[in-house]
């Protein structure tokens, strides 16, 4: 035998929100800095052999930042046409 088991409902949203629809954007300096790291961490936290890859991140760092796509604007359309929604009325107890 077994028991119907009562769905469980989850507590309504406040907000609805969307994040990063389109998938993560691409950040160039992160391997050069995971280079450095890692030569810091060989080294002994000693600057003497990494002068080269320190060098390659500062060149990174300062170098003109890549031009990000337009991104998606759900969340802006969904705060737009947030008055315009019905919600469910609560239910008192």
């Amino acid at each position: 035998m077994s028991a119907a088991q009562k769905p469980i409902r989850l507590p309504p949203l406040k907000s609805l929100r969307v994040r990063n629809p389109n998938g993560r954007h691409e950040r160039p300096c992160v391997s050069i800095m995971s280079s450095v790291l890692a030569c810091w961490a060989s080294t002994g936290y000693s600057t003497a052999g990494c002068s080269q890859v320190e060098q390659a991140l500062r060149q990174c760092m300062d170098g003109p930042q890549p031009s990000r796509p337009r991104g998606n604007e759900i969340n802006y359309h969904l705060a737009r046409f947030k008055d315009k929604l019905t919600f469910p009325a609560k239910k008192r107890k």
